[in-house]
């Protein structure tokens, strides 16, 4: 237990949503297992056109949450960006590209590629710019997912269904409202190549003429335990356990019980998983972001951003509420973001 090293707080918010379409009605071009796809209980899935790219949403949400916050881009200090999937282009920095479309001339811009826990992480990543940078004073957040569906099946991959769009923050030095209170995380890289894409990096670049590749789905990691049920439900209950645990120091950080958060704000998985992640937290689903899921579909590294935003404008959550932002991703990695209302 202690107090924080820096004291900040959230300003205000801004997304940039995907066109909605009912899943029902595109599944069918993603997957011949259809039935199998809407047990996994999304509603709606937020899809871009293809001209679309992560940064043009990126760069809305971010202006949304500035005009919120009434704050002129050239007064950020810090800009931060979250993916989950590819950005536009390689050798390329999204994050830099994005400050100089916003006018952030006097911010520095990091990039965090982390999967789907990218967007819990900012948090820490603002903790430590601000602890080491006293001059830093605003900081933008944004969190952003564009699905690349060359690479990348939305709702065949992962037992998912993947929806695009980004949602920024504004974060201050000193704000008392939705303080940030600790960030923990946990890595286990044993099952860092489950999703790899295994052409196009350094050690098997693309070829001329070759098909577009396709990243590992949910059958090689079901090679990775022998295709043995037990096994793979192992693995199951231990990412539940590595996230109670993550849940549980970040806790202890911000002194509050895991039995006293007003909401946790999880991955937006499909219902059986998110399910089974409250129940590991001894948490009713209903006190998750489960209906938001359903709703939006996953939306990656900006799903508790997301969450933490509708749960509020929604008046879900009172002033003094302590809540929870926890994710998983590929990696492995798990984390957990306390924040007060």
């Amino acid at each position: 237990m202690g107090r924080a090293i820096v004291s900040f707080g959230l300003v205000s918010f801004g997304e940039a949503l995907g066109d909605p379409v009912p899943v029902a009605d595109v599944v069918g071009q993603y997957t011949d297992d259809v039935n199998r796809v809407l047990g996994y209980g999304y509603r709606q899935v937020h899809r871009s056109a293809p001209e679309i790219g992560l940064t043009d949403l990126a760069e809305r949400a971010a202006r949304q949450a500035l005009d919120a916050a009434t704050l002129p881009a050239a007064q950020v200090d810090l800009l931060v960006l979250a993916t989950t999937d590819l950005t536009e282009y390689l050798y390329w920095d999204a994050a830099a590209d994005l400050a100089h479309r916003l006018g952030a001339v006097n911010a520095e811009a990091v990039l965090l590629t982390q999967a789907c826990t990218t967007g819990v992480l900012s948090f820490d990543t603002v903790a430590g710019k601000f602890a080491t940078h006293p001059r830093y004073a605003t900081a933008l957040v944004v969190a952003a997912n564009r699905t690349c569906e060359a690479y990348w099946n939305r709702m065949d991959t992962q037992p998912m269904v993947f929806s695009d769009g980004a949602v920024a923050t504004v974060a201050r030095r000193g704000h008392s409202r939705l303080r940030w209170l600790a960030t923990e995380a946990a890595t286990d890289g044993r099952y860092a190549a489950f999703h790899r894409l295994d052409v196009g990096g350094a050690a098997a670049p693309f070829g001329p003429g070759a098909e577009p590749p396709a990243v590992r789905d949910v059958w090689n990691v079901m090679e990775f335990f022998d295709y043995d049920a037990e096994q793979f439900e192992q693995f199951a209950r231990d990412l539940d356990e590595r996230a109670v645990r993550v849940t549980e120091r970040a806790c202890e950080r911000a002194d509050v019980k895991v039995a006293d958060l007003a909401r946790l704000v999880l991955v937006s998985d499909n219902e059986r998983s998110m399910a089974s992640l409250a129940q590991a937290h001894g948490v009713p689903l209903a006190r998750t972001n489960r209906e938001l899921a359903a709703e939006h579909g996953h939306l990656g590294a900006a799903d508790q951003l997301f969450g933490l935003s509708r749960l509020l404008a929604a008046g879900e959550l009172r002033e003094g509420d302590r809540v929870a932002l926890i994710s998983l991703g590929r990696g492995m990695h798990w984390a957990c973001t306390i924040v007060e209302v």
